[in-house]
């Protein structure tokens, strides 16, 4: 595979682009499916590569979960697997919008006090487009399935259709927001999730266990 060169622009630019993004996400989740393959990205890149990944071995978690052959032992493997992964996917938006503010204190982009913050940042639109672009491709394999019917195919087209809409609707909206935050229209904060109930200090259930352990 050719070696991908950082995504950096000029100061007072998106060093970030949208459309770099989703097409990192739609040639891994193809790569990823035919072999394991290393981060072959570098810098801001490689954060959303390895953030990505995490939903694309969620994603096939939770349909080992959902198979009703799968027995007790099974579902509880894959629970905590769940809850591990979808906290380092957590984590990992959280550090796509630490590496966007250190971005931003490089090229010296500093909004006026006034301006207002979005709703979502950044990271967290990106883990919507990952997300999207899973969908998609799996889709796609439900259209390609030799044993589908006419029927199961074209509503499964459908499907790919509004999803694929909505994708570059949040594409659009993500370079958008990537803009203005980095001209000094919006501003950008990293927004800490502080997932309680896999903190052994936070949730009751964990540090309850863990004394009666130790008794």
């Amino acid at each position: 595979m050719e070696e991908h060169t950082p995504v950096i622009s000029s100061p007072n630019t998106s060093p970030v682009k949208a459309a770099t993004v989703t097409a990192l996400q739609r040639e891994m989740v193809a790569l990823w499916h035919e072999q394991e393959v290393n981060n072959p990205y570098f810098d801001f890149l490689a954060t959303v590569c390895t953030q990505h990944s995490f939903n694309y071995k969620l994603w096939h978690e939770e349909d080992i979960a959902r198979c009703p052959d799968s027995d007790d032992t099974v579902i509880a493997r894959v629970k905590r697997s769940i809850d591990r992964l979808n906290q380092q996917r957590n984590d990992w938006i959280e550090k796509i919008d630490d590496q966007l503010t250190a971005l931003l204190e490089s090229a010296g982009v500093q909004p006026a006090e006034n301006v207002r913050l979005n709703t979502e940042t950044p990271g967290s639109v990106m883990d919507r487009l990952s997300i999207m672009s899973l969908r998609i491709y799996h889709l796609q394999e439900q259209v390609d399935r030799e044993d589908a019917s006419e029927e199961h195919r074209e509503s499964v087209q459908r499907k790919m259709a509004v999803c694929m809409l909505q994708r570059d609707d949040l594409e659009n909206s993500l370079q958008n927001l990537l803009d203005d935050i980095f001209a000094g229209r919006l501003r950008h904060r990293t927004y800490r999730q502080f997932k309680m109930y896999n903190d052994p200090a936070l949730n009751p259930y964990l540090y309850k266990a863990g004394r009666k352990t130790a008794a």
